[in-house]
């Protein structure tokens, strides 16, 4: 037989614990911490009703494998406004020639390259396009540490119960 800990308090369960559900999480605890969940019943109840059939349609296109390029995504360069100001200035256009260009209002440019604010997009894409510049770089997604608590830390080392 199996050692187990209320994953509530911490304490060693004698015979079999009791699952309780809490904030929708189902938990394994001792006859003290019981009552602060709900029961959790093991036999779920099987809907009697009929689902409406589907038809099947034939799919012609493979669904794209994941890769490594999908923990990658795009992110906008902190030097956005000068990259736009810059390449404008090079085509000698104004800042009403590029909004014209792009069918947006000059004051949207003007705000974009004072930076005040950041450009949508779809925006982006047609600055990219028009300029033929870059405004985005790829970042690695995983990049963020994931802290790792002790392995035999409980629920109960981390909140405090309130008493009735």
């Amino acid at each position: 037989m199996i050692n187990m800990q209320c994953e509530i308090c911490g304490a060693e369960i004698r015979g079999k614990p009791i699952c309780v559900k809490i904030d929708n999480s189902e938990l394994q605890v001792c006859q003290k911490c019981a009552p602060y969940g709900q029961p959790v019943d093991k036999r779920t109840p099987v809907s009697r009703k009929v689902s409406p059939v589907v038809r099947a349609v034939p799919r012609t296109e493979k669904r794209p494998r994941k890769d490594f390029f999908d923990i990658l995504k795009d992110e906008l360069l902190d030097n956005y406004d000068q990259i736009i100001r810059d390449a404008r200035e090079a085509k000698g256009w104004s800042q009403e020639d590029l909004a014209e260009k792009i069918k947006e209002k000059a004051s949207l440019i003007k705000k974009i390259e004072r930076s005040e604010i950041v450009p949508e997009d779809s925006v982006r894409k047609k600055l990219e396009h028009t300029l033929n510049i870059k405004l985005t770089e790829r970042v690695d997604d995983a990049g963020q540490e994931v802290s790792h608590m002790r392995k035999d830390t409980t629920l109960g080392d981390i909140v405090k119960i309130k008493r009735k």
